[in-house]
């Protein structure tokens, strides 16, 4: 680095990052996904209430996530060409709308409906949210920006489920979407405030989706993505089967509390370190996660190496969304927003997926399986960051 790339850099880091705005997309993220994860924690008081059983009222989690599926690259590929700021507020007014619906609804085809163009809204927000981001700093701090955007996501996903749970015993299933509702109009006013208005992209610039996929680096960041996410969602969904054979069952609140905070304390660690360092903190958080698999697997009878791995297991995962994002709109550019809703597919696919893949796993090689499948995974994920160090994860201006 040069003198004058130098004082251009400090100059732009002494301007600092803009915090509201950054932290209104963090609300945004926040509230995606804690309206797909509450369903899980309120499953008896659903079921009650809509007259259905626990099984069908688990389907409300699952037509979010397939209206996120389907919406995520159609929906983002046709309004690229949108301010930002006015399709934001629209996406948030989606969540207003249809929580509402959901906390009011008594009809379970009217509740699933709801639940499923909430998903198609959050599709399209997860699209926006890493590109709107990096456009609000300049290029020294698009990284911490997007982690400070994307500090939401781990959030909602540690209090989402126990969250839920409380609230509902408290004051009810239906006064929880209520309050999603309000915390809406109190991001729409957020968002008026504090948040710039960025152009859609121009036409000119706009390829097809083909091409896109076919940029260099794409292809490979989105297999990370796919490989990752599958490993841990295999765990993540199935955590209570490993506990209960590692004579944990009652502790489960405990162990997912840990990676809770230990996601929190990795985003942090991402947030600080990724403009500088964007591969190796891809490379260390792959080889960390296949550590975390083999003490898993040679460890599951000792309550504080499954503590330990749970804790490292979370402090690898928790940035692994803003370094994925971070890695793909590099190397998409002026098509990060279409490149990040093939990010969000993928990601939902994983979700899936690993619930698929785990409930095989669970009944045909049973829990102790487990590890050794996700060291797998992970094992491959590494290999394809390492491989991928001229497109994709490259070492340009990290290291």
């Amino acid at each position: 680095m040069n003198f004058t790339e130098r004082t251009t850099r400090d100059t732009a880091l002494s301007k600092g990052l803009p915090w509201g705005g950054l932290l209104a997309l963090a609300m945004t993220g926040f509230i995606c996904i804690l309206t797909e994860t509450l369903p899980a924690g309120l499953l008896p008081q659903i079921s009650k209430g809509l007259g259905i059983s626990e099984a069908l009222a688990g389907q409300l989690v699952t037509l979010y996530a397939l209206g996120s599926l389907a919406a995520a690259i159609p929906l983002t590929a046709a309004t690229r060409g949108w301010r930002r700021r006015p399709l934001l507020l629209l996406c948030i007014i989606g969540f207003l709308i249809f929580n509402t619906i959901t906390a009011l609804s008594s009809y379970y085809i009217l509740t699933l409906a709801a639940r499923f163009l909430a998903g198609v809204a959050a599709g399209v927000l997860w699209g926006m949210l890493a590109g709107y981001a990096r456009r609000m700093v300049p290029d020294a701090l698009k990284g911490r920006a997007m982690a400070v955007a994307m500090s939401g996501t781990p959030l909602a996903l540690a209090l989402g489920v126990p969250l839920g749970t409380f609230l509902g015993a408290l004051v009810g299933w239906r006064t929880v979407f209520g309050t999603m509702s309000f915390l809406a109009v109190v991001l729409v006013v957020w968002v008026l405030w504090k948040l710039p208005d960025f152009p859609g992209q121009a036409s000119h610039q706009r390829l097809p989706l083909s091409k896109v996929f076919t940029i260099a680096g794409v292809r490979s960041i989105l297999l990370v993505v796919l490989v990752w996410v599958l490993a841990h969602n295999i765990l993540y969904t199935y955590i209570a089967p490993y506990l209960s054979q590692a004579g944990l069952a009652s502790r489960t609140d405990v162990v997912l509390l840990i990676f809770g905070i230990t996601s929190v304390a990795g985003i942090g660690l991402v947030g600080a370190l990724i403009d500088r360092w964007l591969r190796l903190l891809v490379l260390m958080s792959t080889l960390g996660f296949a550590v975390t698999a083999v003490a898993l697997g040679i460890g599951s009878h000792q309550p504080a190496i499954v503590y330990l791995s749970v804790a490292l297991w979370g402090l690898t995962f928790g940035g692994a969304a803003t370094l994925l994002q971070t890695a793909l709109a590099e190397a998409a550019g002026e098509s990060a927003d279409v490149a990040q809703s093939m990010l969000v597919t993928a990601w939902n696919l994983a979700i899936g997926g690993g619930g698929l893949l785990g409930g095989i796993l669970l009944e045909t090689l049973g829990v102790h399986s487990f590890p050794w499948t996700l060291l797998i995974l992970m094992l491959l994920a590494f290999v394809i960051s390492w491989i991928a160090k001229e497109h994709g994860f490259s070492a340009r201006r990290y290291e």
